[in-house]
């Protein structure tokens, strides 16, 4: 009988706990999944050389059976050559395997194994990679065992079990699922469309993107899917995911978005999509600010961000990277917002030029990097007519679900996080969210502020503050005055008051 979502999910999760021991369970990604998709290679290719032969029998040939097979993989490397050797030094036969796969199908694998070190064996002792390879031996991983969308589901399921396990590290390629839905609904992409995420870890985004296509009739196929990772192993496993989900045509490169954004014209501008998402690492001290005074892409439109804090290079990157009536929605800290110096030049100058639809207030501790709460930011070149010169403030604060380690958001949560940004009705309260709908006006008269409780109201009249509740502004405000004494410093020492706490 197949397996059943459950026993498929159950049986990936334990062949990953045979690391468990000599191997930090942060690390189980490197090798897991590496693993798990060459796997999937050499059970798909079986399968489909079976459909050959029961089409061609004896007339089939190699020219025939290339029509078969999407990824080729030499003789000497399918898994059950390998894996189920006993050769010594077995887990570099392993890294050669993968290596040569990848070499033989440059166009679509190369580098999509990553570079994890299965031969060093202090990292990973032999018996661990054995116990590793013979739980996913027992796996049948071909389309007739188990379907693209129950192994790319399997997927996700163990990319959240190891950002669980991962504690903050997490933060660097996983962003919550709940997060991701809700995100993607704002910008509710559509089949035809182009969409880009600059900073897209494990491709959570993109895979999100696709689902919210397919669940609404479109064909996941049309979309065109593009995203940039600086970090090796991340944007392999973000290769591999959507290869997974059965997403064959996407574009994802590894490297410095900021410093070396990949994705440019013939023409060596930067590729304009339609839709823009992204998580990117908050306040990034080592970004490249050194090279964006005279950066060639026109990025620094509104000016250089901070050396030590490149929020808002992502964002007038984001910008750049925007069709004429493209959409962007962007996770940021709430510094954002109301930071001095350099960052309230900039924001002054992408307000006035009318390019920030909404700001979206968020509850604290949904991320695995950080408890406190974040915000977005939906940004747009040309706002529809009954949006342009104002911007909408959202406080959804209020809505989440208390979780033991973090907290999340349900179906409902954002449904109401949606409803409250597409309608944009002035609502004080009600259903847990406050928003308004403000003049840009307002918006100068408070300094270019964006700080969301200076527009709205978090009090809901009538109602008693559960423990949840109070907790959560209480993180709220805590972080929201760090972040404003950490300004106030920044400005008293650029007034030459000092710098030091005593000040």
């Amino acid at each position: 009988m197949p397996l059943t979502q459950q026993q498929l999910e159950t049986s990936l999760w334990n062949a990953a706990n045979a690391l468990r021991g000599p191997v930090d369970p942060a690390d189980f990604k490197n090798y897991v999944f590496p693993v798990l998709f060459w796997k999937w290679l050499s059970d798909t290719y079986d399968y489909n050389h079976e459909l050959a032969v029961a089409e061609w029998g004896d007339d089939l040939t190699d020219e025939i059976e290339e029509d078969f097979q999407p990824f080729v993989i030499p003789p000497g490397e399918h898994w059950s050559v390998v894996a189920r050797s006993t050769q010594t030094r077995k887990g570099l036969r392993v890294r050669k395997a993968m290596d040569t796969i990848a070499q033989a199908n440059p166009d679509t694998l190369r580098g999509v194994f990553g570079d994890a070190a299965f031969g060093n064996e202090d990292r990973v002792p032999r018996p661990a990679l054995d116990s590793l390879l013979n739980a996913f031996d027992k796996l049948t991983l071909n389309p007739k065992e188990v379907t693209g969308d129950m192994l790319g589901a399997a997927y996700e399921y163990l990319l959240e079990k190891f950002a669980d396990s991962s504690g903050q590290k997490a933060g660097e390629f996983f962003t919550p699922r709940s997060v991701v839905h809700m995100l993607v609904d704002i910008l509710d992409p559509q089949p035809g469309e182009s969409v880009y995420d600059p900073a897209c870890g494990s491709g959570g985004m993109l895979v999100e993107t696709v689902h919210a296509i397919s669940a609404k009739g479109g064909d996941p196929r049309a979309v065109q899917l593009h995203g940039q990772e600086v970090n090796l192993t991340t944007s392999a496993i973000a290769r591999m995911n959507l290869f997974l989900h059965g997403i064959e045509d996407h574009d994802i490169v590894r490297g410095d978005t900021l410093r070396n954004p990949a994705h440019r014209t013939a023409a060596g501008k930067l590729q304009t999509f339609d839709k823009v998402i992204a998580n990117p690492p908050f306040s990034l001290q080592d970004w490249g600010a050194d090279s964006w005074a005279a950066d060639k892409f026109g990025r620094a439109f509104c000016g250089v961000p901070p050396a030590k804090n490149g929020d808002y290079a992502w964002v007038q990157h984001m910008l750049t990277s925007l069709k004429p009536k493209g959409r962007a929605a962007v996770v940021l800290p709430h510094g954002v917002l109301f930071r001095g110096g350099k960052e309230a030049e900039i924001r002054r100058c992408i307000l006035d030029k009318d390019q920030v639809e909404a700001v979206i207030g968020l509850a604290p501790n949904l991320f695995y990097a950080t408890t406190i709460p974040v915000c977005i930011l939906v940004l747009r070149k040309s706002k529809p007519d009954e949006r342009k010169r104002k911007v909408l403030f959202i406080d959804a604060s209020k809505r989440f679900q208390p979780g033991k380690n973090r907290n999340d958001l349900n179906e409902s949560d954002v449904k109401a996080i949606h409803a409250a940004y597409h309608e944009g009705k002035d609502v004080d309260g009600e259903d847990g969210l406050s928003l308004r709908m403000v003049d840009m006006s307002e918006v100068k008269a408070n300094d270019y502020d964006l700080n969301i409780g200076r527009y709205v109201s978090t009090a809901v009249a009538g109602d008693e503050a559960t423990v949840e509740e109070s907790l959560a502004a209480w993180n709220t405000a805590r972080a929201v005055r760090e972040q404003a004494e950490t300004a106030l410093l920044e400005r008293l020492t650029a007034a030459g008051f000092g710098g030091g706490h005593d000040a």
